[in-house]
C-alpha cells in the first residue's frame, strides 16, 4: 500500500489530531550525546522546547502531547481552523508576521510595525492564504523545523540538514487511539531507558503537567502580539546603534511578553469539559495558546495514575493487575484492559508502519473516506480493542 498523502492525513480547514514523528538526520543524537564525539547537545531540546511553545501561541494548533529525544521527536497536534476563523483580521496579520515577518536587511527590524499589519491585512487574498497557514500542521512543522536547524548548524559551523527529512504523520480517528498515543508519547524516555519514571522525564508534556501541579512557573516564550507603532519604530533604528538594537532583540526573544505561565500553560488542557458544546471553538485568550479546549474524557489524576502504572510494567510477562477504576476508563473507550500494557510498550509492532490510529472499526471509515478499502495495521491492531 502507498504512503498516503498528506491531503489525506490531515487538512487546514478540517479539525483533525495527527501524531508526529520528526528524526534527525541518519538518527544522529544531535539532541543528546554524540556518541561519536562524546558532545553533550541535551540543551537543544529546551530549544526546541521553546519554539514550540512559542508556535502554539500564534498557531491555530494545539499542542496535546508531546516527547522531546535525543534523536528525533514526537508530538500530538490538533490543528484548529475554527480557532483560526474566530480571529480578526489584524490578529491573523500580526501572528503571522510574528513567525514571518519577511525580508529584512538586518535581525532588529524583524519586529512588524502597525503599519506591516494593516499592509497585510488590506490584500485580501494574501490574508486569506495565511490565515489557511496558520491552521495548517505542516507549516507549524516548518516553522519549528527550520529555525532549530539554522541554530543547529551556526552552533557547529556547519551546513546540511539537521532533519531528516519531512516529518511522519499518522492521522488519530478516535479516543481510545488518542489516549493510548498519547500514553505511548509521554512514556517514549521510560521506553528508551532513559529515565524510570514520568516524573524523571523532562522535555515531555507529562513532565510538564506533573511540575505545573506542584506549582512551577517559567518564562514565557510566547509571541507578544502587539505590533511596534511605525512612528516609534522608525525613531529607534535611526537613534539606537545596530549593536545595542541587536541586543534588546535577543533580550526581547528570551521572554516577549515578560510574563510567568504555569509550566504547562501552553499546552492544550488534558481533560475535556463536560459542558461543552461541540460547536464551540474556546479560543483562548490570554496569548499563550490557541484554545482552551481538552483533547480526553479522564481527569489527570487517573490519567497519571494509569501513566505510572504503564511504566511500571516495563518487564513483558510480569505484568500486575490493572486497578479496577483504570481497567473500567480503558474499557470505557473501547481498549482491551488486558492489552494494554501490550499496546503501549509495543506500539511498533501494532501501529509503527500506520499512517492511522484508532479501534479497527474507526481505522476502516476513515480509509473509506478517502477511497481506500482498509489501513495498514487495522487487523493487528484489533488484538488490543474489545
Amino acid at each position: 500500500m502507498p504512503r498516503p498523502q498528506r491531503r489525506e492525513q490531515f487538512d487546514s480547514g478540517e479539525v483533525g489530531i495527527v501524531h508526529v514523528v520528526q528524526r534527525c538526520v541518519r538518527r544522529a543524537f544531535l539532541a543528546g550525546v554524540d556518541h561519536a564525539t562524546g558532545k553533550d547537545f541535551s540543551f537543544r531540546k529546551e530549544w526546541i522546547r521553546r519554539r514550540m511553545e512559542a508556535l502554539a501561541s500564534v498557531f491555530a494548533v494545539d499542542v496535546l502531547s508531546y516527547a522531546i529525544m535525543s534523536n528525533h521527536m514526537h508530538q500530538i497536534l490538533r490543528n484548529r481552523p475554527d480557532v483560526c476563523a474566530q480571529w480578526s483580521d489584524e490578529e491573523v496579520a500580526i501572528r503571522w508576521l510574528r513567525v514571518f515577518p519577511g525580508r529584512r536587511l538586518e535581525e532588529h527590524l524583524a519586529e512588524p510595525t502597525e503599519n506591516d499589519v494593516q499592509m497585510l491585512v488590506r490584500n485580501k487574498e494574501r490574508l486569506a492564504e495565511v490565515r489557511s497557514r496558520l491552521s495548517d500542521i505542516s507549516w507549524f512543522m516548518r516553522a519549528l523545523a527550520e529555525p532549530i536547524a539554522r541554530m543547529a548548524n551556526k552552533q557547529d559551523e556547519c551546513t546540511g540538514r539537521f532533519w531528516e527529512g519531512r516529518f511522519k504523520a499518522q492521522r488519530i480517528v478516535d479516543e481510545a487511539g488518542l489516549l493510548a498515543c498519547s500514553m505511548y508519547v509521554d512514556l517514549n524516555p521510560v521506553r528508551a531507558a532513559m529515565s524510570t519514571t514520568p516524573e524523571t522525564s523532562p522535555h515531555t508534556s507529562a513532565y510538564d503537567r506533573i511540575e505545573a501541579r506542584k506549582g512551577e512557573q517559567i518564562p514565557s516564550a510566547a509571541f507578544d502580539l502587539k505590533p511596534i507603532p511605525t512612528e516609534e519604530a522608525g525613531c529607534e533604528i535611526r537613534e539606537t546603534p545596530v549593536e545595542i538594537l541587536q541586543e534588546k532583540r535577543k533580550a526581547k526573544r528570551r521572554n516577549p511578553t515578560g510574563k510567568r505561565i504555569r509550566r504547562d500553560g501552553w499546552l492544550s488542557p488534558l481533560t475535556l469539559s463536560k459542558t461543552t458544546l461541540s460547536a464551540e471553538p474556546e479560543v483562548h485568550t490570554q496569548g499563550v495558546r490557541s484554545s482552551d479546549r481538552g483533547f480526553l474524557h479522564i481527569r489527570w489524576s487517573d490519567y497519571k495514575r494509569l501513566l505510572d502504572w504503564t511504566a511500571a510494567q516495563s518487564v513483558a510477562g510480569q505484568v500486575a493487575e490493572l486497578p479496577n477504576r483504570l481497567a473500567h476508563t480503558l474499557s470505557e473507550v473501547g481498549i482491551d484492559a488486558s492489552m494494554w500494557r501490550d499496546l503501549v510498550w509495543d506500539w511498533q509492532k501494532y501501529f509503527g508502519k500506520s499512517s492511522c490510529v484508532g479501534r479497527p472499526e474507526s481505522m476502516k471509515a476513515d480509509a473509506e473516506r478517502n477511497g481506500h478499502r482498509h489501513h495498514r495495521g487495522q487487523a493487528r491492531a484489533s488484538a488490543c480493542f474489545g
